[in-house]
């Protein structure tokens, strides 16, 4: 399953914490997706998955957090996409 990153983020925040998002589109599926990630010193994310818009069909959202929980490639790709933005502002 392809996915499409169509916008991304990272910022330090005022106590020097890593706060990014990344919205993107999985293949087959109709919805956006944004997953904001937060990490205290950069190397250890947490992460959330939300729409991106408006609601959509929740057994698909249910799928791309299965997805981005299990795929390690769909996740370092779209934390890459929200990390690069800070080397581009740097």
């Amino acid at each position: 399953m392809d996915f499409t990153i169509i916008a991304a983020e990272m910022k330090l925040d005022e106590e020097q914490h890593y706060v990014g998002h990344t919205i993107f589109t999985l293949e087959g599926q109709k919805s956006k997706y944004e997953v904001t990630f937060f990490s205290k010193r950069g190397n250890d994310w947490d992460y959330s998955l939300n729409y991106a818009d408006e609601s959509g069909v929740e057994e698909e959202m249910l799928q791309a957090d299965a997805r981005l929980d299990q795929d390690d490639d769909l996740f370092d790709a779209l934390l890459d996409a929200a990390l690069d933005t800070m080397k581009d502002s740097e």
